[in-house]
């Protein structure tokens, strides 16, 4: 009888735990933003317009991975943080992130007429709609937050705050988001020449400023030591590093009706990739190299972080 390598056994065990608790974040986060995202007005709100609901929760409510608030539940777990706080966090988190698609996809942005295998929000209502449900979202993110739902200790409510806020802002998505802009020569009359390490920087802010919250989040709400905050941290900003290079080879080797978008945009947009820096293959090797990277700095959680060691073997792997 041949021999179960105990190593390979263990990690499939954990992938498939990893599935169970990535669906269960998903059912729980669509929950709790369907009640957050009701039609009642809550205390200091006058109303809510009916349209401008309907087009947030088309943008939150439509599907997806659910991928940061899992991050978000799971790194908090390390600490025993309560399930409610942790949801809390991720769906202000979830809200930022489909405030961001909803405007990505607009027709002065990437001008893309699907997102999860449906008409994007701009397609779906229009644009003045769209724009204002991704406004709404964001705001409403730190609405979340801020309450004593999300966390009993102002003080911790109000690191969430600031460390969104960043995360989202000039120096982390959006401004990632202009850099992007930048390299596809919006602004020039070429694009200009980047170096892997730009790439870099300008990824780190775009896609892997709010992983990498994601996993600052639970050691907040843990109030975790210093040593533990960085190498939550240190694993979160690799990850988004391995996301972004696992999304940009989708957008040249995968298959529009699975990946639920339109794929071979970012050549035609001359947009600043490590796929198109390196290479398909050389990517794929960095993407393998980031992945081992992101499993190192959990070791010392030891098997209680098996299953965001899986989550980074996902993202390495997925197919949309």
């Amino acid at each position: 009888m041949a021999r179960v390598d105990p190593v390979k056994k263990s990690a499939v065990h954990a992938d498939a735990t990893f599935q169970d608790r990535l669906a269960r974040v998903a059912r729980d986060t669509q929950a709790l933003l369907d009640r957050l995202l009701a039609t009642t007005p809550i205390d200091g709100e006058r109303a809510r317009p009916v349209r401008l609901l309907d087009v947030m929760r088309y943008a939150s409510l439509g599907g997806g991975k659910r991928l940061r608030p899992f991050l978000v539940v799971e790194s908090a777990a390390l600490f025993d943080v309560s399930r409610q706080n942790s949801l809390m966090a991720g769906a202000a988190l979830e809200c930022v992130h489909c405030y961001s698609l909803a405007h990505d996809d607009l027709p002065a942005m990437d001008n893309d007429d699907l997102r999860r295998g449906r008409p994007t929000a701009h397609k779906a209502f229009d644009e003045a709609s769209a724009i204002l449900a991704g406004d709404g979202l964001l705001t409403f993110a730190f609405d979340i937050l801020s309450r004593p739902e999300t966390h009993p200790d102002v003080e911790v409510r109000l690191e969430l705050v600031s460390a969104l806020a960043r995360a989202a802002g000039l120096g982390g998505m959006v401004g990632g988001q202009m850099l992007d802009l930048a390299a596809e020569g919006r602004f020039d009359a070429a694009p200009p020449e980047l170096s892997e390490q730009d790439v870099k920087v300008l990824q780190a802010m775009k896609t892997g400023a709010l992983l990498r919250f994601g996993c600052l989040a639970g050691s907040i709400l843990g109030k975790a030591n210093p040593s533990q905050r960085a190498a939550l941290e240190h694993y979160g900003s690799a990850l988004g590093e391995a996301f972004q290079i696992a999304d940009d080879l989708l957008d040249v080797e995968g298959d529009p009706a699975t990946v639920g978008k339109a794929t071979g945009k970012d050549a035609a947009a001359h947009k600043a990739t490590l796929v198109g820096v390196l290479g398909p293959a050389a990517a794929r090797r960095r993407l393998e190299n980031l992945v081992s990277e992101a499993q190192a700095a959990l070791s010392a959680f030891g098997s209680d972080a098996d299953v965001l060691k899986a989550a980074a073997r996902f993202v390495a792997t997925r197919t949309a």
